[in-house]
């Protein structure tokens, strides 16, 4: 055996050796980094589910959130009117009266002119172009509904079209309420020898078949009287600072 075969054994063994003997040293940082890199890896993995479990579960309770609001606000509506209705059934006897109200929920998607903020187009399923709806905001009269090329825009408690029928006071002073293009709205054809006054409670009367009994219109500000009849001018609870969903009422009875 020549010097060089047996330099290449010797060589040889000693590297065995080593590796037998210092293998956990020399891989010891290798292994000690790769942990550390997987680690982070599964920690950053496991947040980013979290993360998106949290966000998934927020946006599932938030729409939650939104059908029950939607639910609570319809059932107001309804109970409003039941409840008037009975107030009226109480005052009446053997008379007998059946309620079937309907709303539909409706999205305002933008301002017919940017200079008329009373005219908004609205997205509604269900519209028939040849009729008028109330239009309602939480428990209060908003303004009416109607046709325009085909599709449905509301004309807000601000603009002069927009007319209903409206009581007046405790003595329930019939009117008929219409937009003043301001921010207050005017009632007019209020028989004279009814007694009314500053500060009294306009609502919906329900006798015009596009809101039921008993919503809030607003206040009254001023009188004016005027060949056998009075007008009122009336701060309304609705400001259309911030429209953005509606009810419309699609049937009254």
């Amino acid at each position: 055996m020549n010097k060089g075969l047996l330099s290449f054994f010797i060589i040889f063994i000693a590297l065995l050796g080593g590796a037998i003997y210092y293998t956990n040293s020399i891989q010891s940082p290798f292994i000690s980094l790769s942990n550390s890199i997987q680690s982070a890896y599964f920690n950053t993995v496991e947040s980013v589910f979290n993360t998106l479990d949290e966000h998934f579960y927020q946006q599932k309770h938030i729409q939650k959130l939104k059908k029950q609001l939607a639910e609570y606000d319809n059932n107001h509506l309804v109970m409003q009117q039941l409840s008037s209705e009975l107030n009226s059934l109480y005052k009446e006897s053997n008379s007998s009266i059946r309620t079937h109200p309907k709303v539909e929920l409706v999205r305002a998607i933008s301002y017919v002119k940017f200079s008329d903020i009373n005219k908004l187009w609205l997205e509604m399923n269900d519209f028939n172009s040849s009729k008028i709806y109330g239009l309602v905001y939480k428990d209060s009269v908003a303004g009416i509904v109607i046709s325009k090329d085909s599709k449905p825009i509301a004309l807000l408690n601000g603009d002069i079209k927009s007319s209903y029928a409206v009581f007046v006071g405790e003595n329930n002073a019939p009117g008929i309420a219409h937009g003043n293009n301001d921010n207050t709205i005017i009632v007019n054809f209020i028989p004279s020898w009814i007694n009314i006054k500053v500060g009294d409670e306009v609502i919906s009367s329900g006798l015009d078949n596009l809101f039921f009994r008993g919503l809030k219109v607003g206040k009254v500000l001023s009188i004016k009287r005027s060949q056998g009849y009075q007008s009122v001018v009336v701060d309304p609870y609705f400001k259309s600072k911030e429209p953005r969903y509606f009810y419309v009422i699609t049937g009254v009875q």
